[in-house]
């Protein structure tokens, strides 16, 4: 994951410090004083940037400052990459603003010897947008009165049912008993589908005929984990579009009947922007505390798992990584720029 999407990073990085290397050599060729005219200007303007002091003291140096139309053209080229690896427009937009106010002023000869590190800049940049706070997945099950019900939910298609299954594994690692409950009862063969996940990992499943009302189900798991002091419930429902009336109106049910401690929506990473957009979709319909992106292991860019904690502010809790029970893994903002920009 992020290969390509480091790649363009890795470019824009490039570029920068190759612009300040070429422009700073021109500076130590050809050293010109200070216009004097200029310099009276600026000593009355107290508030000007270029100040007569601080140009005094970069020209006695040996150094001048990155201009903003320096990092027009490196910016811009950033920019499209960004938006190629389907990081969503206002991202993309965000990050380009934030790289513009920590490298526009930076003297070209920190730049060229290190003491201004690219790099960091763009990991800033990333993080601020990435990192959004939010809840800690682990944190918030063990704080819980239990049982602890989780709800999934998303578009059909994009690993839910495999999703909840891997944490189960993943919870009952953890020392967590779980109970699994289908509350898509919409599709047919669902409960076929995670009664057989169940079996794999010895889970009990509670389950109804195909039709049958989802909130009923997931009521019925939540007081057989409360009779049997299971401490986890994990609700399955069925993929749903946001505009699909009958659909959002269970999950807004399931809300009032059981009152799911955490909501979570399942989609694509390989989605791009689309994942994005489906799910400020779905939280603006049915509030969501958390993502996770199925496909991460497939999916060069990245632009989905920069993009939708930012839009959505909410966070990416997981990252599905390959077919295996064990291949889920923590979605952690500093571990994700680390692989972006190292």
């Amino acid at each position: 994951m992020f290969d390509s999407l480091k790649e363009k990073l890795g470019r824009f990085e490039e570029d920068v410090e190759t612009t300040t290397d070429a422009d700073s050599e021109t500076d130590d060729e050809q050293p010109t004083e200070p216009d004097p005219e200029a310099t009276d200007e600026s000593a009355e303007d107290p508030e000007s940037d270029d100040s007569l002091t601080e140009r005094a003291k970069l020209f006695a140096s040996g150094k001048s400052k990155i201009t903003e139309e320096e990092l027009e053209e490196p910016l811009e080229q950033l920019e499209f990459a960004l938006l190629e690896g389907d990081v969503e427009l206002s991202v993309a937009s965000e990050i380009i603003d934030r790289l513009r106010e920590e490298l526009v002023g930076q003297a070209r000869a920190q730049v060229k010897s290190g003491e201004v590190v690219v790099q960091e800049a763009i990991g800033a940049a990333l993080l601020d947008v990435i990192d959004v706070g939010g809840i800690d997945f682990d944190e918030e099950i063990a704080a819980r009165e239990k049982p602890v019900t989780v709800i999934f939910t998303g578009v059909n298609g994009v690993g839910k049912t495999t999703t909840i299954a891997k944490l189960g594994r993943y919870l009952e690692e953890r020392g967590y008993d779980v109970v699994l409950a289908n509350g898509d009862t919409y599709r047919a063969g669902a409960n076929e589908q995670l009664q057989e996940h169940a079996d794999n990992l010895g889970l009990k499943l509670i389950s109804h005929e195909q039709g049958g009302d989802p909130a009923a189900v997931i009521y019925d798991a939540v007081e057989y984990a409360e009779a049997n002091e299971v401490d986890i419930v994990l609700g399955d429902t069925a993929g749903r579009l946001h505009t699909s009336n009958d659909l959002m109106s269970q999950l807004e049910k399931i809300d009032r009947v059981v009152g799911p401690d955490l909501t979570l929506f399942v989609d694509e990473a390989v989605a791009g922007q689309d994942a994005t957009q489906r799910a400020q979709q779905f939280n603006d319909a049915a509030e969501i505390d958390g993502v996770v992106l199925t496909k991460a292991d497939a999916d060069s860019q990245g632009g989905a798992a920069i993009s939708i904690a930012h839009v959505t502010g909410k966070p990416i809790l997981f990252l599905g990584t390959g077919q295996g029970y064990d291949d889920i893994e923590q979605f952690d903002p500093e571990t994700i720029v680390d692989r972006l920009t190292t």
